[in-house]
């Protein structure tokens, strides 16, 4: 029997390997959100480094409520599909969001999102535009410009393209019980052909023109193995 979603409710998935210097970034970007109605499901895909210590700590100096925050720690490493798939079937939100965990969310990300989706509910899934930067101390942010917005998008995964940045994207939940988690049979390519899932039924789905996420740079980066220097957030 399918369980009723939370009306309201946020569901944040971050997966995460081996990226303990950028956690607490990202999750202070999620704690200070103007959205309140959010549980955060973080999992480690059996990092080797400090990253569960990390996230603990920061939960007790956080004191964060604990129906809030599920950490799930795989016992081996099964790649970013995987983890994802993971964390997408515990989700209990009306709204699934994805969170890498190196990158960081503008604090209204997730208000913005579900407004949007609320006010065009014919839409199953929004992104939004997104920064690069350099973890150095003196940041530029460079907004992206590949991003498609409206028609388009239908049209460039008709060509096989890619126009949404998997790290900034919200659905229904709704939507992901009918079509389910990430492949893993296709590695690299595992976050294009989830979008695809949701044109194949015909789901409609935007990208929001403000910058409203915040795409690390950095030698370690999952994209630079499939798409080299300027590759998607995925």
């Amino acid at each position: 029997m399918m369980m009723k979603r939370e009306p309201g409710m946020v569901s944040v998935v971050i997966t995460n390997f081996n990226r303990e210097l950028y956690l607490i970034e990202c999750l202070d970007s999620l704690l200070h959100q103007t959205y309140l109605n959010i549980e955060i499901i973080f999992v480690d895909d059996a990092s080797t480094d400090r990253s569960i210590e990390v996230v603990h700590s920061w939960m007790t100096e956080n004191e964060v409520n604990l129906d809030r925050f599920i950490l799930v720690r795989l016992p081996r490493n099964v790649g970013y599909a995987g983890a994802l798939s993971t964390g997408l079937f515990l989700a209990r939100g009306e709204y699934i969001a994805v969170q890498d965990s190196d990158d960081f969310s503008h604090g209204a990300r997730f208000e913005k999102q579900v407004n949007f989706l609320q006010n065009h509910p014919e839409l199953a899934l929004v992104g939004c535009n997104y920064a690069s930067f350099k973890s150095e101390l003196n940041r530029q942010y460079i907004p992206a410009n590949w991003l498609k917005y409206g028609e388009e998008i239908r049209k460039v995964y008709q060509n096989g393209g890619h126009c949404v940045c998997n790290g900034t994207i919200m659905f229904r939940g709704a939507i992901f019980d009918q079509i389910g988690g990430l492949t893993r049979r296709i590695d690299g390519a595992e976050d294009y052909e989830f979008i695809v899932k949701f044109l194949n039924i015909g789901a409609r789905i935007e990208n929001i023109r403000e910058v409203l996420y915040y795409y690390r740079l950095h030698s370690n980066q999952r994209s630079l193995a499939y798409f080299g220097k300027g590759g998607d957030s995925s």
